[in-house]
């Protein structure tokens, strides 16, 4: 049986994922899995994930923002939130919101000393590609996700688990 999104524990060690476009839902999976720390899937859809005492799914409406909305409200609801999210606007919601931790599914962390570059950084590629117009066809976007990445969210997530049960 899994957990109903009304029964999350709102306060401890748990994982918060955007999930809709997340390429790591297994791997935080295995993680939570092993450490026995509750997970929840906000989504904008049905997702199948396995029914377990420890895995929630919150689907919410199709509204502009409406997950990135939900995951910064459960982010504010006690400590120890961890937020897995690839929207750098979002991991700057979220840590305004108290979250614990904020990842990407690359495990690269967002803190307080690194969002603000992240943020700005994104608004400068935004206006390149707007001003770019058909020159935009021709920038490369992201890398394609990799093993290697898999691996280093892997050890991001534990690691920031490991710290949120320690209280730090």
């Amino acid at each position: 049986m899994s957990l109903s999104a009304a029964d999350f524990p709102t306060t401890g060690p748990r994982v918060l994922v955007d999930a809709d476009a997340c390429p790591v839902k297994e791997e935080v999976q295995k993680v939570c899995f092993r450490l026995k720390i509750p997970m929840i899937f906000i989504a904008n859809g049905y997702l199948r994930l396995p029914q377990h005492p420890l895995v929630a799914l919150e689907v919410v409406g199709s509204g502009f923002d409406a997950a990135d909305d939900r995951v910064v409200e459960r982010c504010a609801t006690g400590p120890g939130a961890v937020a897995i999210t690839q929207d750098i606007l979002l991991a700057d919601r979220c840590l305004k919101e108290g979250a614990a931790a904020v990842l990407s599914p690359k495990g690269v962390p967002f803190t307080e000393g690194s969002i603000g570059g992240a943020v700005a950084t994104r608004a400068i590629m935004e206006d390149l590609r707007a001003g770019a117009g058909v020159a935009a066809e021709g920038m490369k976007g992201q890398a394609p996700f990799s093993n290697r990445d898999r691996a280093q969210f892997l050890q991001a997530l534990d690691t920031a688990l490991q710290k949120v049960r320690r209280g730090r």
